[in-house]
């Protein structure tokens, strides 16, 4: 099957599944839907994988991200997608996912409902090459000035998640402007 034919879980805008969708008609309507995200940490924590995704993905081409992860699909809970899109572009299987925060995004054509987890893995690496360029492993102290530097070539929900991320572990680490509209506050556990 086709990617653009691949059947997603569709959301409303307050995160109930209310069908399923073909992720092309997802992408040109703008439609809610879910997504996950998974940061995949050293063993020791130190460190954070980053990759760089393919120039002809159907949104944010070739820019980095610190988040595997994908859209949930049809009849899938994001727990499931998270396990299915770790292994899919990073090859990583069988790392315990731990629940993070959930959040929402709006910046058209996004409109999506993030689940984010975390993983710890000293394993081997095997990018998906429809997904991912390239791709190696960061310090948490380099990541962090990344997600402060607008500039820098970040994925927008990327960004938003992994400075909230560092938000909830580093006391004074400023809160994000919500002002735009473009992000809820997130909360709780994926879950929750």
């Amino acid at each position: 099957m086709n990617n653009a034919d691949e059947l997603v879980a569709h959301y409303d805008a307050a995160g109930t599944v209310v069908g399923r969708v073909r992720r092309a008609e997802m992408r040109a309507h703008g439609l809610w839907h879910a997504a996950t995200l998974v940061l995949v940490r050293s063993g020791d924590g130190s460190r954070v994988y980053v990759h760089r995704r393919a120039p002809d993905k159907d949104v944010f081409p070739g820019l980095h991200d610190c988040w595997a992860g994908g859209v949930v699909a049809a009849g899938e809970t994001p727990a499931q997608g998270a396990e299915r899109e770790l292994a899919e572009e990073l090859g990583v299987r069988g790392a315990p996912l731990r629940p993070l925060f959930t959040f929402t995004f709006e910046q058209p054509p996004v409109r999506c409902h993030y689940f984010a987890y975390e993983v710890h893995w000293d394993g081997p690496i095997a990018h998906q090459p429809e997904e991912i360029v390239s791709g190696g492993w960061m310090p948490v102290d380099e990541l962090r000035a990344w997600a402060e530097d607008p500039e820098s070539p970040f994925v927008p929900d990327g960004r938003y998640a992994i400075r909230e991320w560092f938000r909830r572990r580093e006391p004074g680490f400023p809160r994000q402007d919500l002002s735009s509209g473009e992000a809820s506050p997130p909360h709780g556990e994926p879950g929750s």
